[in-house]
């Protein structure tokens, strides 16, 4: 009797191992979903820098996972000399109208990054010139903490992720962004954080109220034809982004 419920536990933990997803793939039932795979946690294939030709700098691969570098990390800046520029990232390989993308991400002590959707890649400016930004962030110990509307999952200093459930640094985390005709929401580990829609008057309002308020690019943004997704190089600490997925709906 013994001997047959160890065989029947032994078949328990084997199956449930071989049921656990592997990072950076998609399932049977995700690909008959029309998901795609955006990193395949070897290699940068489909993206490369912002207003770029190639992969940016200061970007690696590490624990199966795309790798920010802190500014620590990097040559030091020369007195004199100009600021290097962020090694913000698109992935260039096609634009997205409606679409679900979902995103797992880990900040390092202090970090902060973002998520960029309908991204318009326009020369001179950066990344967030016009395109919205869901927040990335270590909401405990980053300087950008201070306001509601800057905690992860945020429309970044536009609208509070709330329920705040973000976890702590060195944590995974789980960002799901839908974009529909307009609608959006932000999921963030299973729960809705975040719900508006573009190009109405609520959306004008978001933006009156927000620190891009006088910015000429955003106020004519975001484009409604879409963009690219993005990711970015906020030259702190470090960042980590697997399971990169995307499907048009």
């Amino acid at each position: 009797m013994k001997k047959t419920v160890f065989i029947s536990l032994l078949c328990v933990a084997f199956f449930s191992t071989a049921t656990i997803a592997q990072n950076n793939t998609l399932t049977e039932k995700e690909k008959s979903e029309g998901w795609i795979l955006m990193f395949d946690g070897e290699t940068f294939n489909g993206w490369r820098q912002y207003n770029g030709t190639a992969m940016a700098p200061f970007w690696t691969i590490d624990q199966e996972a795309m790798r920010i570098a802190s500014r620590a990390e990097r040559p030091p800046r020369v007195e004199g000399q100009p600021r290097i520029p962020s090694s913000d990232i698109i992935f260039a390989d096609k634009q997205f109208k409606n679409f679900e993308l979902s995103i797992d991400w880990m900040v390092g002590r202090g970090a902060n990054s973002g998520i960029f959707y309908y991204v318009q890649e326009i020369p001179g400016q950066a990344i967030f010139a016009a395109a919205p930004e869901i927040q990335i962030l270590d909401n405990w110990n980053a300087p950008d903490n201070r306001l509601t509307a800057n905690l992860a999952g945020s429309l970044y200093n536009m609208r509070p992720a709330l329920p705040q459930v973000a976890n702590p640094h060195n944590m995974w985390n789980r960002m799901v962004i839908r974009v529909k005709d307009g609608h959006v929401t932000h999921h963030m580990n299973g729960t809705k954080v975040v719900e508006y829609t573009l190009w109405t008057p609520e959306w004008d309002e978001l933006i009156a109220n927000s620190k891009f308020h006088d910015w000429e690019h955003f106020k004519n943004g975001p484009s409604r034809t879409g963009g690219y997704i993005g990711l970015q190089d906020h030259q702190d600490f470090p960042v980590w982004f697997r399971n990169i997925k995307i499907r048009e709906l």
